[in-house]
């Protein structure tokens, strides 16, 4: 995990919590894409804590379509937890 002073953090903070709004959704990569009308790879990529070319409007539609407010998007996430 990033340090919070370091500005990959956010990334890796949110690319987190994507995948963990996805699969709480019950939600594969590729059904949230098709969904998104994105691709399997693109989903993929926003996953990844090192993509960094995904916009706020791409984390607007990602909470409109996962049906959760986009804060959530930004919670820490505890890392001793399994998510």
């Amino acid at each position: 995990m990033f340090d919070k002073e370091d500005e990959n953090y956010i990334y890796e903070l949110v690319s987190k919590n994507i995948k963990k709004q996805r699969k709480l959704k019950g939600l594969t990569q590729e059904a949230l894409a098709t969904r998104m009308g994105y691709s399997t790879q693109f989903i993929s990529n926003i996953e990844s804590k090192n993509y960094q070319t995904f916009s706020l409007g791409t984390l607007w539609r990602l909470a409109i379509v996962l049906n959760i407010d986009i804060r959530e998007l930004f919670k820490p996430i505890d890392e001793n937890k399994k998510n």
